[in-house]
């Protein structure tokens, strides 16, 4: 904790440009009650460029709108609850942004443990730069004042944070931070539910773990934000999938890639391939068709893959094609379920290699299981292979 305290406070007053948010120090992360200021109704649009790619369909004043005038009473209207808990969102990942991007994340980045561990044995062992993330988002859903629960998955509980907070939050804070020395793309995955009610008479700690074992076809919203060359936050309320992009001139989070359509196919696949000889057969018969254009869809498949998931999905569901793990890695709760639900509303599809993702019910917090996202004719004609499951793992600790 010690050495995130003296990275936020090393980059205080870095970049210049960034003094319009507030200075990033434990005190605000703390308690103190923030509330960042909303993007005006009639804030200028900044007609995009960018929304005529092959993953969405533009057009109309969709545009020229912020993220918050597009989830307002002029937009998508998702209600003034939703508003206030994005509003705060997007702080958040404004700021965590500006963490990843400082030339100070190296103080924490080499670091491999916390509190004095420099344990390197497991590879999935929380990051200082993971923590700070962490941290971040904590503070602003607790400011909202909107979030009954936060799930995230760098705490081993769920934190109940207001008996009245109407919505549950689940996240992973900094997804592919083991990689950020080497300027990979990194990106922050959250999941929204409705808090349920029902369970409000039972003790605190069973309500909090009930509350964030809701089905992924529970969500009531879903996003990603993908920081790398642009910091893109990717979300959908159940009405489509929308990108916007951040504006580093005003501050804003704008409209350019409205109700994205991930094409039914693709040509790019998406797995760590060196793991080839690990595979089950079902899974190896099915990459060796596509490579050699033997598949349904004759052209030759090209391998596409960053070992980052927020940056191997985005490129998926813009041009489509196959994003997996075929190993029990990834996290139900704070990874799959988030990411189905996006793709499924851009058209797609996502999988355990069996069965929709969504109709999962989660029995522990941290459960992990394969995972398959993609392109509704790719993922069909994945899954008929049936056996694309990778059942044993050679070399690695889960």
């Amino acid at each position: 904790m010690q050495s995130s305290i003296l990275f936020l406070n090393s980059i205080s007053n870095f970049p210049p440009n960034l003094i319009r948010f507030p200075p990033p120090n434990l005190v605000l992360l703390q308690g103190l009650h923030y509330r960042p200021r909303m993007a005006s109704l009639t804030s200028l649009r900044v007609k995009s460029q960018l929304g005529g790619g092959g993953g969405s369909s533009s057009g109309g004043s969709d545009s020229f709108r912020t993220l918050m005038d597009y989830i307002g009473k002029e937009g998508e209207n998702v209600g003034d609850d939703m508003v206030v808990l994005m509003s705060h969102l997007q702080y958040a990942c404004k700021r965590i942004a500006a963490v990843v991007a400082s030339p100070f994340n190296s103080v924490l980045g080499k670091q491999m443990g916390i509190d004095g561990d420099t344990s390197i044995g497991d590879r999935d062992a929380p990051k200082p730069l993971d923590i700070v993330s962490n941290e971040i988002i904590f503070s602003s859903l607790r400011n909202s004042g909107k979030v009954a629960v936060m799930a995230s998955e760098e705490d081993a509980l769920p934190v109940w944070i207001a008996d009245d907070g109407p919505f549950v939050v689940v996240t992973d804070p900094l997804d592919g931070s083991r990689n950020i020395d080497a300027s990979i793309p990194t990106g922050t995955i959250f999941g929204i539910y409705n808090r349920l009610v029902e369970l409000d008479h039972l003790p605190v700690e069973e309500k909090a773990q009930l509350n964030s074992l809701q089905s992924g076809g529970r969500l009531v919203a879903a996003g990603y934000v993908l920081y790398s060359s642009a910091t893109i936050f990717c979300v959908s309320f159940g009405s489509g999938t929308h990108a916007f992009t951040l504006d580093h001139t005003t501050g804003d989070f704008v409209l350019t890639h409205p109700r994205i359509k991930i094409p039914p196919r693709g040509q790019i696949y998406s797995v760590n391939d060196a793991r080839y000889f690990d595979w089950p057969e079902g899974l190896r018969r099915y990459i060796d068709t596509v490579r050699q254009g033997k598949g349904k869809y004759p052209k030759k498949y090209s391998a596409r893959y960053i070992c980052s998931l927020v940056a191997d999905f985005h490129r998926t569901l813009m041009y489509g094609g196959v994003a997996m793990n075929p190993r029990d890695h990834l996290r139900l709760v704070y990874e799959a379920n988030p990411l189905s639900f996006l793709v499924e509303q851009a058209g797609g599809r996502g999988s355990d290699g069996k069965v929709k993702i969504l109709s999962i019910q989660p029995v522990k917090l941290h459960q992990r299981l394969p995972l398959f996202l993609g392109s509704l004719e790719d993922m069909e004609e994945l899954e008929s292979y049936g056996d694309v499951q990778q059942k044993i793992n050679p070399g690695y600790e889960v």
